[in-house]
């Protein structure tokens, strides 16, 4: 691929992003409370067949790409996965945003490389890298919410103590509590409000954060609910629980640390070196991958590194994941 051919797929393609970002931002400015409603109804589970979803407005492409995803098998799983980061993207952008930085990754190595094993690394990385952004955000939340349950039970409790109903003690956690769990809270509320039952609102919290703690919570109320009981001494135990739980899972946390960086350490720092050896002197590194007698030998030899990497980086893993 020659030079001015790869220059002018950049500029289109950097010309494209640009104007993509400029149209999404001026359609979310003039639908700012669409876009409330929509991120408010998203993961409902209440089947509705015959309302007409909020929806903030998008590109044609963006809606007709959505309409075509909606009858894939994975297309929830994916808007879950975004609801969960707490990401105001729909699956198209989503998916599309995969594309450009693969894409984009593809062309500028490759532009300023002349190489293209290190455009089509680049392209890879860039591919993967809204995956695995998209995995640490919900993570990050995740972590955050369950280290907010045990400060959010004490205050549900004593709010019931006082005289709270359960609705006005959730409403308190969403206006006293910080993000996320004052976020998933208001959620909560907000579809009591709309009309959603209880039990339903309750599964439709617990399907955005998959938290064990958080099970029990739910359990908990359920099942007072239904037979009836002291709901504030029932949670007043339940967080102990919780914050016990918590205060192990942290001493476990750095009692093994030390053994789940040197897994990250040892498994990535071939694959780093590899890298960083290719892009300084592909030269050296590209004899593993020219065709003649030794191509063979040179691919077996990284599939078998690569095969290794993977199997001590699972056994690192599975030997430091203790459960409480």
């Amino acid at each position: 691929m020659t030079s001015p051919l790869m220059l002018s797929l950049t500029a289109v393609v950097v010309i494209w992003m640009f104007g993509l970002g400029g149209v999404a931002v001026w359609y979310r400015r003039q639908t700012a409370v669409a876009g409330r409603l929509e991120q408010l109804t998203r993961d409902s589970l209440l089947p509705a067949p015959d309302d007409k979803k909020s929806e903030r407005r998008q590109s044609v492409l963006s809606k007709s790409m959505d309409q075509a995803f909606q009858k894939k098998g994975w297309y929830e799983s994916v808007r879950r996965e975004l609801a969960r980061a707490d990401l105001k993207l729909s699956v198209a952008e989503y998916l599309a945003l995969h594309v450009i930085l693969g894409f984009a990754g593809f062309l500028v190595l490759g532009f300023l490389r002349q190489d293209l094993i290190a455009g089509l690394i680049a392209g890879v990385a860039g591919f993967f890298a809204p995956r695995f952004y998209v995995g640490y955000l919900r993570g990050q939340r995740l972590s955050r919410f369950d280290g907010q349950l045990g400060d959010m039970l004490n205050l549900m409790v004593n709010g019931l103590r006082a005289g709270y109903s359960v609705t006005q003690a959730m409403e308190a956690i969403g206006r006293e509590l910080p993000a996320p769990i004052s976020q998933e809270f208001k959620r909560l509320v907000q579809e009591m409000q709309l009309g959603i039952p209880f039990e339903v609102a309750l599964d439709n919290l617990t399907r955005r954060m998959p938290s064990k703690d958080l099970d029990f919570v739910v359990t908990a109320m359920k099942i007072q609910r239904e037979v009836g009981g002291n709901l504030a001494e029932i949670l007043d135990t339940i967080s102990f629980t919780i914050r016990e739980r918590v205060r192990i899972k942290g001493e476990i946390k750095t009692l093994t640390a030390q053994g789940m960086i040197t897994g990250y350490v040892i498994s990535f720092l071939p694959i780093g070196l590899g890298v960083m050896l290719y892009l300084i002197n592909p030269t050296y590194m590209g004899q593993m991958f020219i065709q003649d007698n030794y191509f063979l030998c040179g691919i077996g030899m990284l599939v078998a590194a690569g095969l290794m990497i993977g199997i001590g980086f699972a056994i690192v893993m599975k030997i430091v994941d203790i459960e409480v």
